[in-house]
């Protein structure tokens, strides 16, 4: 029974959750652009918004990136830079820096959202319930701190990345070798891959629409024509932008 589970759960549901992912999200963007957005209620309670929004998203841009690179570059490649307990060490002291701030932020956000009646009533369920599972990943993500300082080698670490990797290559490993892992990687890599599940029916869609091109940008200026009573032009009005 326990080989069972854990081959629906890290073999099978992965490909599942992918799919979903990736199929869901082009459905959603073909069918309901509308919809495509993150719902923001940034006229309310600003700046508990600005100081949980900036905090969540620097963590959460790190995480996500270290995660990506950290399980899916191959051992043969980063090794010729470092040694795998110098990855590890590095992972666990920028993870857990980054999971802080994500981690504060993310409360701050969930808090303004559960705790104002005016932003409660605005928000869809799903989008507390995405709160809610994202802020749930970060304590388990945090749990795992102290047990990956007890394996230093990177032994846990390498067992993930080789899963990830064979996950990525259609080349599963076999689910025996993430029975001897303890409960919170296993709990961070379900709840994980459940959020690729849910990602293309909530705000987390918005990911795929990130101005990231705002970041090379030249500035821009637009000039707009005043009129009178009339219609006759006075002059141009300038407004400067970035």
């Amino acid at each position: 029974m326990r080989d069972y589970l854990f081959h629906m759960l890290f073999v099978w549901y992965p490909y599942v959750c992918l799919t979903v992912f990736l199929l869901g999200s082009l459905i959603r963007f073909d069918r309901e652009q509308y919809s495509w957005r993150a719902g923001s209620s940034q006229l309310l309670r600003k700046k508990q918004l600005r100081w949980g929004s900036n905090l969540f998203h620097l963590g959460i841009l790190f995480l996500l990136f270290g995660h990506m690179f950290g399980l899916l570059t191959p051992t043969a490649l980063y090794t010729l830079f470092m040694t795998v307990p110098q990855k590890q060490m590095i992972a666990v002291v920028a993870g857990g820096i980054a999971g802080i701030f994500c981690f504060i932020g993310l409360s701050l956000l969930l808090h303004r959202r559960l705790f104002d009646a005016r932003i409660r009533n605005t928000s869809s369920r799903m989008d507390i319930g995405i709160l809610l599972i994202l802020w749930c990943q970060l304590v388990l993500g945090l749990a795992t701190l102290p047990y990956s300082f007890g394996h230093s080698d990177g032994s846990v670490m390498l067992v993930l990345a080789h899963w990830a990797q064979g996950i990525l290559i259609l080349h599963p490993v076999d689910q025996q070798t993430l029975m001897g892992l303890d409960w919170p990687y296993l709990l961070h890599l379900v709840l994980g891959m459940t959020i690729f599940l849910l990602f293309p029916f909530g705000r987390l869609v918005h990911i795929w629409s990130a101005p990231v091109w705002y970041l090379g940008r030249r500035g821009y200026q637009v000039v707009r024509t005043r009129r009178n009573l009339t219609g006759q032009p006075v002059h141009p009005v300038r407004q400067e932008g970035e």
